[in-house]
């Protein structure tokens, strides 16, 4: 087994290899004076099973380029088995059609990662569980609700006065999940979206009033959903709003959005390198999704079952 990291979660990446107790495979992962991306595998891959670990978060086209070459050089210089590991899948927000003449990028870049030469693809969250029927080669999506409730037992000690809440209608699946693992009640947001990035809260569905409500989503990006639904549960009575967070875009000033929001702690995973504002800020913390990932890679590289992990 071989392990590979482009440039977009470094850190990620090395603890993956610490946690394996696998160096990372030698390579040059560069740009051209035009932005050109080169890659050049130094170590020999012949008959390997390699794990290319390469997320496509901000700059997402770049990321997305890298792992792209980074697949074709693997597949050039004769791999068994390469396996695109992407904590985060960039364009998943892309999965349908939303207006006429609109693209679905999410299957598009499920072709070009496809047609690059990945025999495999692992990722963690999808924003959609229909981009796995995108591919035409295996997809292993895990779930990090598993490190979540782990984090949330430790911290609030079987506290009887949780809610789950889902920041959206969309969510309520997952809310669900993590609800009935934590043994714990369900409430629901209920918010109208005009436009991208854009959302108002409409109603409280469920009784929040005194309640240490947890809000849980897959992908936090500008942050105005999640404020926005802290500010309505506070309202409705709720003694504190944390909110538990897979993919931590934050784009523009979102971690400062948070910071002077109602949340009291924001919980996100390193599926994307965190960045200073995320590392800085008083109420935003970082769960490492790391041994989760590797112990993946361990049982795809061995041939063994995956989706006890999903437990």
């Amino acid at each position: 087994m071989k392990l590979l990291s482009g440039n977009s979660n470094r850190p990620l990446a090395e603890a993956i290899a610490a946690a394996l107790n696998s160096p990372l495979t030698q390579a040059s992962v560069r740009r051209f004076p035009d932005m050109e991306v080169f890659v050049e595998i130094l170590d020999n891959v012949r008959g390997e099973d390699v794990f290319v670990v390469q997320g496509t978060s901000y700059p997402a086209n770049d990321n997305l380029m890298e792992l792209l070459v980074c697949l074709d050089a693997l597949r050039r210089a004769s791999a068994r088995r390469i396996t695109a590991v992407m904590p985060y899948f960039g364009y998943a927000r892309q999965d349908r059609k939303s207006a006429p003449r609109t693209p679905i990028s999410a299957k598009l870049i499920a072709n070009l990662i496809t047609a690059a030469g990945a025999h495999r693809v692992l990722t963690l969250d999808l924003h959609a569980g229909q981009i796995q029927g995108f591919f035409d080669i295996p997809v292993d999506n895990l779930f990090a609700m598993p490190v979540m409730v782990e984090d949330i037992r430790q911290r609030f000690n079987s506290d009887n006065s949780l809610m789950v809440v889902s920041p959206d209608v969309g969510g309520v699946v997952r809310a669900r999940n993590l609800a009935k693992r934590l043994n714990a009640d369900l409430a629901i947001v209920d918010k109208r979206r005009e436009r991208a990035g854009v959302s108002e809260v409409m109603n409280i569905i469920g009784d929040v009033d005194g309640r240490r409500c947890i809000m849980v989503d897959d992908i936090v990006d500008s942050a105005g959903t999640l404020c926005n639904a802290a500010a309505a549960l506070s309202a409705q009575g709720a003694s504190e709003v944390h909110a538990y967070v897979t993919h931590a875009v934050l784009s523009g000033g979102a971690a400062a959005r948070v910071s002077a929001s109602s949340i009291k702690s924001l919980v996100v995973t390193n599926s994307i390198a965190p960045t200073e504002a995320v590392r800085v800020s008083e109420n935003i913390r970082v769960l490492s999704v790391a041994p989760l990932l590797a112990e993946a890679i361990r049982r795809i590289s061995n041939e063994s079952s995956v989706s006890t992990l999903f437990d």
